[in-house]
């Protein structure tokens, strides 16, 4: 399970507001991406959409889908395209992971929210900077890395809640709020067929298998992809399951989440397994953030969490994903997700390249959203109208056992 949960009791991180420092790390950031996620190329378009919004008082919000762990790194180079400085609200494990990082984020515009419950300190912030307008705000509305640039996960709802309650106390000063859909899409420039033979190499061999290079990528893939669900059923299940893989994944998940909301007495929510996974983590974290726990009880809820970490992992690999649209850029991400998933480490396969699209402004309603929020519902259709018209003429990967 990666350090994305800290039993320690939480304390905001408010930003610094001084926009010198971006300026000071600009020159650095675009050597970062290529050194840490082979990130080789990126490329703006609708940079007049945003300068417009800037130029007209408006508080922005700016909402990117999360395909990659690298996208803050990719909106922070807006840093050097627009005046004033960029905002990001950004998951507090980031600033608990070395104090080089905790003093560095929040001179970048970063500031903390809690995942594992209400963070009412990081709402107040991010209503502030929209209704003074103190510069565009990024919030990554999946509220996860979903490794599927091509698909959107569901879009919380807080990020309409922020921008309404900003446009309602905005009203009284004549100032508006606007959200701008923003669509990082990634595309890889190498040799897909030698990429994933490495990949899939060093997997089989921590697999103990022989050697499959002889077999189509295809076939390799769905081997290891089978292979893992089976352990994971094994480990949870007792045995290896039957049925089609969405059926498997589903009972999988079922298995892990019931359990722990009959125990923890946390509403099940259809459908929805990251909210599932965070009201069942808001529910088991206090008390260990307290110390309130003896250190039996703290490991079995460590393993708990590991298990609530598993069931989210599961949820995110979509259905057919690769097999309804081979391209070399699905084939890598899924292979990605069975590296991480393995070893815990985020693999680097470049040469990678980024296109940045920011879609046109969404006027924000002063008035209170229903449920579902209809403007989560405009951001999430302005997404994949954005996405799907930057996959378009994406090609299948050739050679892969796919046809293609």
């Amino acid at each position: 399970m990666q350090n994305i949960v800290i039993d320690k009791p939480y304390k905001f991180v408010p930003p610094n507001d001084n926009a010198l420092w971006p300026k000071l790390f600009a020159p650095i950031l675009r050597p970062m991406l290529r050194r840490q996620y082979g990130l080789e190329k990126i490329e703006f378009e609708g940079l007049e959409r945003l300068r417009a919004s800037a130029q007209a008082g408006n508080g922005i919000l700016l909402a990117p889908n999360h395909c990659r762990p690298c996208d803050p790194m990719v909106m922070g180079l807006l840093n050097g395209q627009i005046d004033g400085k960029l905002y990001i609200m950004a998951s507090w494990h980031l600033f608990m992971q070395g104090w080089f990082q905790a003093w560095l984020l929040p001179r970048l515009g970063a500031f903390s929210v809690y995942r594992e419950g209400m963070d009412t300190a990081s709402l107040k912030e991010a209503v502030a900077i929209l209704r003074d307008a103190r510069g565009p705000l990024i919030v990554f509305p999946e509220g996860i890395v979903t490794r599927a640039n091509e698909q959107l996960q569901r879009l919380n709802d807080g990020v309409s809640f922020m921008a309404r309650s900003a446009a309602r106390q905005g009203e009284k000063n004549g100032r508006k709020v606007v959200i701008h859909p923003v669509a990082l899409r990634y595309t890889y420039g190498g040799d897909i067929r030698a990429t994933a033979n490495d990949v899939l190499e060093g997997i089989e061999t921590r697999l103990t298998w022989p050697d499959k290079s002889s077999a189509s990528l295809k076939e390799r893939i769905f081997a290891v992809g089978e292979a893992l669900m089976a352990m994971k059923e094994i480990q949870i299940l007792k045995a290896p399951q039957t049925g089609t893989l969405q059926e498997r994944q589903q009972r999988l998940i079922d298995a892990i989440l019931s359990p722990l909301e009959a125990e923890w007495k946390v509403a099940k929510r259809e459908g929805d397994v990251p909210n599932r996974v965070r009201a069942l983590r808001s529910a088991i974290l206090p008390d260990m953030a307290e110390g309130s726990v003896d250190e039996n009880e703290r490991a079995r809820r460590w393993k708990q969490l590991a298990d609530l970490y598993l069931a989210q992992q599961l949820a995110l690999y979509p259905p057919d994903y690769v097999t309804s649209r081979p391209t070399k850029e699905r084939i890598l991400e899924t292979l990605e997700r069975f590296e991480e998933d393995l070893t815990d480490v985020e693999g680097k396969h470049p040469p990678l390249a980024a296109r940045v699209r920011i879609g046109p402004a969404i006027a924000v309603p002063a008035e209170k959203g229903g449920s579902p929020d209809p403007l989560t519902g405009t951001l999430r259709e302005a997404l994949e109208a954005m996405i799907a018209d930057m996959s378009r003429d994406v090609p299948l990967a050739p050679g892969t056992g796919w046809g293609a």
